[in-house]
């Protein structure tokens, strides 16, 4: 699977590296990402996903049940 955050849909990002004479290469921003277990109380059992620090905080605000509701709307996520 890719590296995509399951809640947010946050993704790499491309930019360059900037040499002491300005010189720029291509670089690639990586994704703090987790595989984490919720407690889902809908389905009274633990859901795993992949999760950004941005999709924790979302969750610990909203709750997993209705960020993951909010994330199969957008299509971030399939779950069953």
């Amino acid at each position: 699977m890719a590296k995509v955050c399951q809640i947010t849909g946050r993704k790499r990002m491309v930019g360059n590296n900037v040499s002491h004479s300005k010189r720029r290469t291509k670089r690639v921003f990586g994704l703090n990402l987790k595989t984490k277990k919720f407690w889902s109380e809908a389905e009274q059992r633990f859901v795993t996903l992949k999760v950004s620090c941005k999709g924790m905080r979302t969750i610990e605000k909203i709750g997993v049940d209705a960020a993951v509701k909010e994330a199969q709307r957008k299509g971030y996520i399939n779950l069953v």
